[in-house]
């Protein structure tokens, strides 16, 4: 090498591009044929972003000597970058040609196949990297990272373990063993593993970001919000960061700087930025428009395409219904549908359930295995795997009972595992995507067509189905046995705490101010929460002894607990769903402010389909002011509650097999239509 090409290289192991460039050309013009020079300034070009005539030199370079081994491999890697990845394995299988012990060269070769989706063959030159240098801790890390895609955490584990053996301080495989370990719901074990890679790089903002996960997970909330705060300070652009912080705050009932955060996560979608997932959005946003926009977004940040199916599955002899959970079980999703599952009419649907989380089996569980023609657990495969075991079964309706809810597999739906596609009860609100063809719904819950991507089917009565027929209320129960006072007049809220908000707090604590001897009856699920809300009310000058917490109880006794209350104060802008259904099946009238989003409104479907219209208030006054008649005219509660009991048998809110026909008349009616080679179009059933 000569002396001025050593000077180009000490200038650019110095970082001075600039002056290294300056000397590679004063190079190139006396000694065009050297073919270190050009790899040197190739190499400059390409950080200088100057891609097209970097990759001309490297391959000038490689043109005059072929047998650089270390120039093919650079190349290979520069048109990774460029995600020219067909390019970059040609000159990778050079490298290896050359020297076939370049284990670099294996690895990365795995990378890029990796890129256009051929696992196999990436983990086949990952293991080829691993027997020439078996110390290789990327390789191990890679083909973990593979299984973990392809729901093989167990595995996975094995390799991120080997890799740490390896090299103790390898931070990375500490934060991915500890994804693994999240994958199976083995949160301590996470957390283990986080600790150790946040030790290794105290500014890793996602090793805090998965931390704070399990730690909600374990509902160790206040752990997980330090965390979340953590990563936010490090890295606040992580997606949907700043809208894990705002929820779990409200679990915790921390309403400090609610407002603030609301209008930040307003604007920032505005601008298209990821913030918030869309089932956190729910509790907070009372816009359709702007809940479609987070969703839309979320949807695609996928990297699958919607697929086409070609196949009309015309031969099906009887509709073949694909319902999709991760809660077929001792879930509340569950307890409202699973007597919907056996009252389907089997001469002319056949029932398939995919269940996506293994986690749990219960009671709940065998009775809905029964009530299927065919039960699959499918919580270990691929998307890809369900997607196919969908279509080899030709599946004509798929139905998604999850949405965006924990567990969901959505890209199951963009990949089209059935050629009809329904959203249904788990999620209150729009997929923002092609993929879904219909929302279930009623007249009560749409405002605007236009803030659903999918098409509606406006069921009658209301899109909800309920199923009381195996329970029983316990009629024995006393207010004492609760904690309540014999006396007073008992508002209730059984909602889960992340729906309150100061707005609607407000309210109650007007209430509990303006009617003597009330308390207010809440349901909260831990005691950071429990403690922020004594002091919100104590900052509004109300005791905290006119707040009773209720205990976590089986599900009948949860029930007939609610008939000790005189009245269910809903929340918004996230209304009540089972929680509603279950209040008055009960017997306690509910009273709720409709707002303007899916979310908002279910408690007024439910309302209007048991013909209880007086309970649903349109705004803030219009709520308080009917909840203090209420509670101050005795004769008017008992009067609606008179009229809860007869329309409870009357009106259609309880009864399945009715509420069971009107979907199955749509489920066969946009069968026929996509039969017929007709779009999905709004429905009024």
């Amino acid at each position: 090498m000569n002396a001025k090409l050593s000077d180009a290289f000490s200038y650019y192991q110095n970082g001075q591009l600039n002056k290294s460039e300056k000397l590679c050309i004063e190079i190139k013009k006396k000694e065009p044929k050297n073919f270190q020079n050009l790899n040197l300034l190739g190499i400059i070009l390409f950080q200088k972003k100057d891609f097209n005539q970097s990759i001309k030199l490297m391959k000038n370079s490689i043109e005059i000597n072929p047998n650089q081994a270390e120039t093919n491999n650079n190349l290979g890697l520069m048109l990774i970058q460029l995600k020219r990845y067909d390019d970059a394995i040609k000159y990778f299988k050079n490298t290896i040609k050359i020297n076939p012990n370049f284990f670099e060269a294996y690895n990365n070769l795995g990378i890029a196949y990796k890129e256009i989706n051929k696992d196999g063959e990436a983990i086949n030159q990952w293991k080829k990297a691993i027997t020439i240098n078996p110390k290789n801790i990327n390789a191990y890390n890679n083909i973990g990272n593979v299984l973990m895609e392809t729901r093989k955490e167990i595995n996975a584990i094995e390799y991120y373990q080997q890799a740490i053996k390896i090299n103790n301080k390898y931070y990375t495989a500490y934060f991915n063993l500890g994804n693994a370990y999240q994958k199976l719901n083995l949160l301590k074990q996470s957390i283990i593993n986080y600790d150790n890679a946040i030790k290794l790089k105290t500014d890793y903002a996602e090793a805090y970001y998965n931390r704070a996960n399990s730690y909600r997970d374990l509902n160790l909330l206040d752990k997980a919000l330090n965390d979340y705060k953590s990563a936010y300070k490090i890295n606040p652009n992580l997606e949907n960061l700043r809208g894990n912080i705002i929820i779990t705050k409200n679990y915790i009932c921390d309403w400090n700087g609610f407002n603030e955060d609301l209008l930040f996560i307003k604007n920032e979608v505005e601008k298209n930025k990821n913030v918030i997932d869309p089932f956190s959005s729910l509790s907070i946003i009372n816009s359709p428009s702007i809940q479609k926009k987070i969703a839309f977004m979320h949807s695609s940040y996928s990297k699958k395409k919607i697929n086409v199916i070609k196949d009309k599955n015309k031969n099906n002899s009887k509709i073949k219904l694909g319902y999709y959970s991760s809660d077929f079980n001792n879930h509340p999703v569950a307890h409202l549908i699973a007597g919907m599952f056996e009252e389907h009419d089997r001469s002319k649907f056949e029932l398939y359930a995919f269940s996506l989380n293994s986690s749990k089996n219960d009671e709940m569980t065998k009775r809905l295995s029964s009530a299927f023609d065919h039960f699959f657990d499918v919580s270990s495969k691929t998307n890809e795997e369900i997607v196919e075991q969908s279509r080899k079964h030709n599946i004509d309706i798929a139905i998604d009972l999850m949405g965006f809810t924990k567990f969901n597999r959505f890209e199951i739906f963009l990949q089209k595992c059935a050629p009809i596609q329904i959203n249904y009860l788990g999620y209150s609100g729009t997929f923002g995507s092609d993929c879904m063809d219909y929302i279930v719904a009623d007249k009560n819950l749409i405002e605007n067509e236009a803030d659903f991507s999918e098409k509606i089917i406006y069921l009658p009565d209301t899109f909800m189905v309920t199923d009381y027929k195996k329970l029983k209320l316990n009629n024995k129960f006393k207010r004492i046995d609760y904690g309540l006072p014999q006396d007073a007049f008992v508002f209730c809220c059984f909602n889960k705490q992340y729906k309150f908000n100061p707005e609607i707090f407000n309210i109650w604590m007007n209430l509990l101010k303006k009617i003597n001897n009330s308390i207010l009856w809440l349901k909260v699920s831990n005691e950071l929460a429990k403690k922020n809300i004594l002091n919100e009310a104590q900052k509004r000058n109300v005791s905290p002894n006119k707040i009773i917490f209720a205990e976590k109880t089986n599900l009948e006794d949860h029930l007939s607990r609610y008939q000790l209350a005189d009245l269910f104060l809903d929340t918004s802008p996230y209304g009540a769903h089972t929680t509603c259904a279950d209040s008055l099946w009960s017997g306690l009238p509910v009273l709720t402010k409709t707002g303007s989003t899916f979310s908002s409104k279910v408690s007024s479907s439910l309302l209007s389909t048991v013909g209880l219209y007086d309970l649903i208030a349109q705004n803030n006054n219009d709520y308080e002011n009917i909840a203090i008649n209420f509670a101050s005219n005795s004769e008017k509660l008992l009067a609606v509650k008179k009229k809860l009991e007869h329309n409870k048998i009357k009106k259609n809110l309880f009864k399945t097999k009715i509420f069971t026909k009107n979907l199955e008349k749509a489920y066969k009616i946009v069968h026929e239509r996509y039969l017929k080679k007709l779009p999905p179009e709004n429905l009024n059933i």
